[in-house]
């Protein structure tokens, strides 16, 4: 039977600020087999940490983050005193740890040039390479992913159904499919996928019936606002 990963969605943030450091200190403290997070770029070129493509909700700042400087974006509290983080801190905190960092592009919204280049080059830096998946709902990237460096696992998220979603990734060349939860809750949907040869890494889950039900049906990865209590039924 496979192992399902236990992957902290934005870190540990049930209970920890999202995206910020001490939510993924947490969630790996906490015995979770991976981490989550979102990426944007800055004014001046950064790559920085946060879901939204502004920091009204997450912050006590306003404001889109591709307007501001990575150093001008530090100033902000993102919760509990924390700062929004920067990739090169996340990624030199994990390389010495052998977990899954799955960094979600967040290009769907606001187009970042070369956000796909820019990641790669900071996982290779790092020496993170076999550790890292990287996802977006915008397809057409994770293709422009496979295109800059094919060893480079890709995730395809997606909150609506699919007709045949094992196929549809097989096809446009990914290796995982990152699905709303809701949308495989059936045995025969998982079997396509597995059939063409496709990781499931599922979003998000937070309810333990939910996660046993999807455990039993062999997913690859829950991904979790509450690590601990998947790592308690794992």
């Amino acid at each position: 039977m496979v192992k399902t990963l236990n992957i902290a969605h934005r870190g540990f943030s049930g209970m920890y600020p999202e995206n910020t450091m001490q939510a993924f200190r947490k969630a790996v403290e906490t015995g979770a087999d991976g981490i989550e997070t979102d990426l944007h770029i800055t004014k001046d070129g950064a790559i920085v940490l946060c879901h939204d493509e502004t920091i009204d909700r997450t912050t006590d700042g306003t404001g889109f983050i591709k307007d501001y400087t990575c150093r001008e974006l530090m100033k902000f509290n993102a919760g509990h005193g924390e700062r929004i983080p920067s990739l090169d801190e996340l990624l030199d905190y994990m390389k010495d740890k052998n977990l899954l960092l799955n960094l979600e592009l967040k290009n769907d919204i606001v187009h970042y040039k070369d956000l796909e280049k820019y990641t790669i080059d900071k996982i290779h830096q790092y020496g993170l390479e076999k550790n890292v998946i990287i996802s977006s709902f915008n397809h057409y990237s994770m293709q422009k992913v496979k295109e800059y460096d094919s060893s480079i696992k890709t995730g395809l998220l997606y909150g609506l159904p699919i007709h045949k979603p094992g196929e549809y990734a097989r096809r446009i060349g990914a290796d995982a499919l990152h699905p709303l939860f809701s949308l495989i809750m059936d045995k025969d949907i998982i079997g396509d996928i597995k059939e063409n040869g496709i990781l499931i890494n599922t979003y998000t889950v937070n309810k333990e019936s939910d996660m046993k039900k999807l455990i039993h049906l062999g997913v690859d990865g829950i991904i979790t606002n509450y690590p601990n209590v998947l790592k308690k039924l794992i």
